[in-house]
């Protein structure tokens, strides 16, 4: 039996990197899986041929669309039945505003506004329409839920040089700690998941020296506590802030985000 028996989980940015193996470890587990990216169909379709058919669902779609994450919705219930979790992971990265991010800063009047608008397009705005339409479902049903929503470290935040990543990691904390409050009596939980400092994954530039590259994490580390706050083991947790190279089963609780949880 997998932890994940019976589970329909909805998992954005799903092509590659953190998102892939998310939802490899969940088909691993027993959950079906709609799996979406906003432009490479080909690395989805790869991921659904590596599992049985009938568990994944693979869609292209742009978060920044509310009208597509609606239909992300609609298909998912359509195939599946219904929907458990949402993990919401697609976001885009410091090398739109400039490919060398990494060792020459971009300061915050040089970025063209267009790129700003991307990014927090994506990080931002996508992030509340994806929940939403999640959401509004699990309300009209009635069903409980689990919303994982990917984050950083506290330092990216606010590190030199990196906006307008950082403030769309920031609202996305601000988000969830909101949104954990006013879902805890619908029993839909809100938890934030980070793997606890730079990871391999399309983000970071491809032209780093080997020496970063040896230090870089990788993306499985998440696999663990994501199943975990999918899995009912977690249906008590929301508002809380876990830390993929701090998190074990043995003390799975996670940081506060929202007061007077513990």
């Amino acid at each position: 039996m997998g932890k994940l028996d019976g589970k329909v989980a909805i998992i954005t940015g799903a092509g590659r990197g953190i998102g892939r193996a998310i939802a490899e470890a969940y088909l691993r587990e027993g959950a079906s899986v709609t799996i979406t990216a906003g432009r490479e169909q080909s690395e989805l379709d790869q991921l659904a041929r590596q599992h049985q058919s009938a568990h994944v669902l693979p869609l292209l779609a742009d978060v920044t669309d509310p009208a597509a994450c609606e239909q992300v919705m609609e298909q998912t219930i359509q195939k599946f039945g219904h929907v458990d979790i949402l993990v919401n992971n697609a976001a885009r990265g410091m090398k739109y505003v400039s490919p060398s991010f990494m060792t020459e800063p971009t300061r915050f009047w040089e970025i063209d506004p267009a790129v700003w608008r991307m990014i927090i397009d994506t990080n931002v705005n996508g992030l509340f329409y994806m929940t939403r339409a999640v959401v509004t479902r699990l309300l009209e049903q009635r069903r409980e839920g689990s919303i994982i929503n990917i984050s950083v470290n506290s330092e990216t935040m606010k590190r030199r040089g990196f906006s307008p990543y950082g403030p769309s990691k920031a609202a996305l904390e601000s988000a969830s700690a909101i949104w954990a409050q006013e879902l805890s009596e619908a029993r839909i939980r809100v938890n934030l998941l980070l793997p606890g400092g730079a990871t391999n994954t399309g983000m970071v530039p491809a032209d780093v020296s080997a020496e970063v590259q040896a230090r870089l994490l990788q993306p499985e580390i998440m696999q663990a506590p994501a199943v975990f706050l999918a899995s009912d083991a977690s249906q008590d947790l929301t508002g809380r802030r876990l830390i993929a190279t701090e998190w074990g089963a043995d003390n799975p609780q996670g940081r506060a985000i929202v007061e007077n949880t513990g």
